[in-house]
């Protein structure tokens, strides 16, 4: 019987947890769910609310790690980036404007794609990679 794929988490591995907590609660707006655990076990995460049914999950990176007993690798660059898409290009510039605001870099600025669509990326302060997408073949939400 074929597996059901489901994604509704999405878990990043932090320097700094307080410090990303702030830039995606304050800078960025995500709804914090809370912060869960404690430091006495290595078990503290924070979880954001993304959309109805997706989880953003945020863990200090040696934690993460050892808590999936494996170690601890590089951080940032291009092994993935996370899409968030929204209905207009103008809502791709005032994401990545509030993400600038809140302290990210923009390695790559909005523009027209060849795809069709508009997209740009920003880092997180742990250099997450994230691109925002307007794309006109998917419907609004």
């Amino acid at each position: 019987m074929p597996m059901k794929s489901r994604i509704r988490v999405i878990t990043l591995g932090v320097a700094d947890l307080e410090r990303s907590v702030q830039f995606y609660e304050d800078g960025l707006g995500l709804p914090l769910q809370g912060i869960f655990g404690n430091d006495a076990d290595e078990s503290t995460v924070a979880f954001f609310d993304v959309n109805e049914d997706m989880i953003l999950a945020l863990y200090p990176r040696e934690w993460l790690a050892k808590d999936a007993k494996v170690k601890p690798g590089e951080q940032g660059g291009a092994a993935f980036s996370i899409g968030q898409t929204v209905a207009s290009k103008d809502e791709v510039d005032a994401v990545i404007d509030q993400a600038a605001n809140a302290g990210a870099t923009l390695p790559e600025p909005p523009r027209d794609r060849v795809w069709g669509g508009y997209s740009g990326y920003f880092q997180d302060p742990d250099e997450h990679l994230w691109e925002i997408v307007w794309n006109p073949d998917l419907p609004e939400s």
